[in-house]
């Protein structure tokens, strides 16, 4: 019997395992673009709860470059948020030169609000 095999009506390859034959899969290729925090952190939560979602990005190939959308969005959403709740609450400059330790407290207080936004917004969304 033949290791490997064609069959034309579907247009598959067919490879031996044991007594059976198992179809030849392979995911369509994927640009590799780099996927930051954000995009990792939306990639856990599509696994554990849009399993239907995931899989059908990975099938299609298409789930790099979404993950890379969502770091992207979210990573300019964080900046931007970020520097306007910064001058909203009179976080300069001028503060971190007079008093670095109360500028280190607000930037973190605001770094924390601005994180749950964007988590809210694009990670578990």
């Amino acid at each position: 019997m033949e290791n490997r095999i064609y069959d034309e009506n579907n247009g598959l390859w067919y490879v031996r395992q044991g007594e059976y034959y198992l179809p030849e899969l392979a995911l369509p290729p994927e640009e590799e673009k780099p996927i930051g925090i954000w995009g990792q952190r939306h990639l856990q939560y599509l696994k554990e709860h849009k399993r239907l979602v995931y899989i059908n990005l990975l099938t299609s190939g298409r789930l790099n470059e979404y993950l890379a959308s969502v770091d992207e969005q979210a990573e300019d959403l964080f900046s931007r948020l970020v520097k306007e709740y910064a001058e909203r609450q009179g976080v300069t400059e001028q503060l971190k030169a007079e008093n670095q330790l109360l500028w280190v407290q607000k930037m973190n207080n605001i770094q924390a609000c601005v994180r749950e936004v964007v988590e809210s917004e694009f990670i578990y969304s």
